[in-house]
């Protein structure tokens, strides 16, 4: 009875089990929401890209400025074949949930794209990637990964984050963010962005697309003031 009575004791004092109400989930990394400049940089520096006068400039500055004006995955993105190029937009086959999807680009975008469609055309290879190497040769990730590191040491973004790198995937957190913003600040026109972004994302649920929201000072600033007591 007392190594029970201890037990309670000890229990009662530092609260209840770490298990008590279930196994906990995996935590969620707050993801990092990049400035206007820093994305503007993180391209500059992409088209600077050596070897100078090869595709792989053009090709890696397209690429990341695809992610931050589609909020595409990574994978999406290497997935692309020259044919889901359409008049229309992209078209996704390769997604999270095995469900295709069309993206319309602004106008900015395509533009971008069609240019490096005349170099990607160039390219003497059977491969029909989008995004190929200068060997013409289809992209793995963690190539692309690590020329995203290079690019952070050459922008100075290294450990921007309390001391984390900024991730290729932070790009999708950025769009979702700043495509909120730019909404009218009315419930019933968020409401209608949210459903409208997690289908252009490529969700299964609209709850999915609030995970990638992060708080900034515009979202914070229109955030309805608490009601008063009665």
């Amino acid at each position: 009875m007392i190594g029970r009575s201890c037990c309670c004791w000890r229990d009662w004092v530092c609260g209840p089990a770490t298990d008590a109400l279930g196994h906990a989930v995996v935590k969620r990394r707050p993801p990092y929401i990049y400035s206007a400049d820093e994305i503007a940089r993180l391209l500059r520096a992409a088209a600077a890209l050596r070897p100078a006068g090869s595709i792989r400039p053009t090709m890696y500055a397209t690429l990341f400025g695809l992610l931050t004006a589609t909020g595409m995955r990574i994978a999406e993105a290497l997935a692309l074949q020259i044919d889901d190029v359409t008049a229309d937009g992209l078209v996704v086959r390769q997604t999270k949930f095995q469900k295709s999807r069309l993206l319309p680009l602004h106008a900015t975008a395509r533009l971008a794209l069609d240019r490096y469609l005349v170099a990607r055309r160039s390219l003497t290879t059977t491969d029909r990637a989008l995004f190929v190497s200068v060997a013409g040769q289809s992209l793995p990730y963690n190539t692309v990964r690590r020329i995203f590191l290079q690019l952070l040491d050459r922008t100075n973004l290294r450990g921007a984050y309390s001391g984390r790198d900024p991730r290729i995937h932070d790009l999708r957190h950025t769009f979702a963010v700043r495509s909120l913003e730019q909404c009218r600040h009315d419930r019933a026109a968020v409401a209608r962005h949210i459903v409208a972004l997690s289908t252009y994302l490529g969700h299964a649920h609209v709850t999915d697309t609030y995970w990638y929201l992060q708080a900034t000072p515009v979202l914070m600033g229109r955030s309805p003031r608490p009601a008063r007591h009665c």
